[in-house]
Parts: C-alpha cells; sequence; structure tokens
C-alpha cells in the first residue's frame, strides 16, 4: 500500500514537473517579489516629497502651480491601493503606472523649478533630499527593470507548450507589464547640476 502510494506520489510530482507547473511557481514568485521592491521605491519617493515641497515652498511661495502640481501627483498614487492583484489586472496596472509617471513627471518640474532659486540651492536641507530624490529614481529604474525581466519570464512560461496548457487548467493568465514608452520617461533621473545656469521652468500643459 505504501508503495503505490509512493509511487503514485512521485508519478504526480514527474507530471507536475513535465507540464511546467514547478517553474511558473518559481517565475511567479520572482515577479512578487520585484513587484515589491518596485513599490518600496515608489514609497521611498512619495516619503521624500512633502519635506521637499515644504523647503521649496519656504523660498519659492508663489510657485503655487508646481507646488500644487506635486502635491496632488502625490494625493493621487496615494490614493491607489497597490494590491498583489493589481498585476494580474490591466486595466489597473495601466492606470497605476500613469499615476506614477505624473508624480515623477510633477517631481521633475519641481526640481528644474528649485533650479531658479539661488539660495534654496543653497539649503543644505534641499541639497540632501534633491540627492535622495535622484537616488531614488535610480533605485526606481533598477527595481522595474527587475520586474520587466521577471513578468516576461513569467509571460513566456504561461505561453508557451506544454507549460501553456498547465497554465490554462489552472487558470494563469500573463500579467501586466510596464510600456516601453514609459520606460523610456522614468529611465531619465531629475536633473542635478549646481553650476550651471537654469533652464527655465517648463510651461504648464
Amino acid at each position: 500500500m505504501k508503495s503505490r502510494l509512493f509511487f503514485l506520489l512521485s508519478l504526480i510530482a514527474t507530471l507536475l514537473s513535465g507540464c511546467g507547473y514547478n517553474q511558473i511557481q518559481m517565475n511567479d514568485e520572482a515577479v512578487t517579489a520585484s513587484w515589491s521592491e518596485v513599490l518600496n521605491q515608489y514609497k521611498r519617493r512619495a516619503d521624500l516629497i512633502p519635506n521637499l515641497v515644504s523647503i521649496v515652498q519656504g523660498y519659492a511661495a508663489h510657485e503655487k502651480e508646481v507646488l500644487t502640481r506635486v502635491t496632488e501627483a502625490r494625493a493621487s498614487v496615494a490614493g491607489m491601493k497597490a494590491t498583489p492583484e493589481l498585476m494580474n489586472d490591466p486595466a489597473a496596472f495601466a492606470a497605476f503606472q500613469k499615476a506614477q509617471t505624473n508624480l515623477g513627471g510633477a517631481l521633475s518640474r519641481l526640481l528644474v523649478v528649485a533650479e531658479n532659486y539661488p539660495q534654496l540651492k543653497a539649503d543644505a536641507n534641499f541639497r540632501d533630499l534633491q540627492a535622495q530624490v535622484e537616488g531614488t529614481e535610480n533605485r526606481i529604474t533598477v527595481a522595474r527593470n527587475r520586474y520587466i525581466k521577471a513578468v516576461q519570464e513569467y509571460n513566456i512560461s504561461v505561453r508557451t507548450f506544454p507549460n501553456n496548457l498547465t497554465a490554462k487548467f489552472m487558470g494563469w493568465q500573463p500579467k501586466a507589464n510596464f510600456t516601453v514608452e514609459d520606460e523610456k520617461v522614468i529611465s531619465t533621473p531629475p536633473s542635478i547640476n549646481f553650476g550651471a545656469t537654469a533652464p527655465a521652468p517648463a510651461p504648464a500643459k
């Protein structure tokens, strides 16, 4: 009896391994882990914004439009629930991606405006926050690239034969990913140049 049970379990394990079940599971865990890191870096950026806005406001309170836009963009991101299910909902993922892109753009414009205020640039707290923003944007790019690759591997594993039969039987679908166009935007960190003449602020769209 025990030998039959052992044989049956061994057979099931062999079949599952051969049909890609284990590989899909490993790829899914890799996607989850890389997504957690993306969210971690996005949160790090969002946490920096209130103090950055506060310092800029102290020197350039009349830059209301830029300050309001970055504050509203942060609020929009904060109002979205970044649950694990988000990865499996293309529409929700696209909305989340757009909100994060808008926040990154608003933050970049805030830093460009700050270049026009020598006293602000000389503020030690501002310089520290500015450096942290640049570092965070770079971390976001790295985290997103890892997520893109993890999702690519997962999607291949659920689409190719014979894994696709297992995926169809289990109800596993390809996951949403960042778009190429959005990647070009976010892969360019805010410019931080204390010595050069500051460019004029970008006109509001």
